[in-house]
């Protein structure tokens, strides 16, 4: 039985799968390919954050943090990547702020 070797490791696949989902990458003369709003600044996407769902805008280089990678982890698990509901953040709102202030 041969074993399928995987050139990137999982958590590549799931980065890609942000960025094609969620991020602005898809601009093209004013309209989203994927229906992303507009008011997304090209490199950055959207994420809903806590409990009222709150909507920051956030940059793409900060999928390359391990601290920000860990919360996807979190919220594919919790919520997976394939549903209609933006990108969620399973946390409070101000442990984002702060986190996002101690990564930049």
């Amino acid at each position: 039985m041969a074993l399928k070797i995987q050139n990137k490791p999982p958590q590549t696949a799931s980065l890609k799968q942000i960025l094609q989902k969620y991020s602005s990458f898809g601009k093209k003369n004013g309209f989203l390919y994927n229906g992303l709003p507009q008011d997304v600044p090209k490199g950055h996407f959207a994420v809903y954050v806590g409990e009222n769902r709150s909507r920051y805008i956030v940059p793409i280089s900060l999928l390359a943090q391990p601290e920000f990678q860990n919360l996807l982890q979190r919220a594919e698990e919790e919520f997976g990547f394939d549903h209609e509901m933006g990108l969620t953040i399973p946390c409070e709102e101000i442990v984002f702020r702060s986190l996002i202030s101690l990564i930049r």
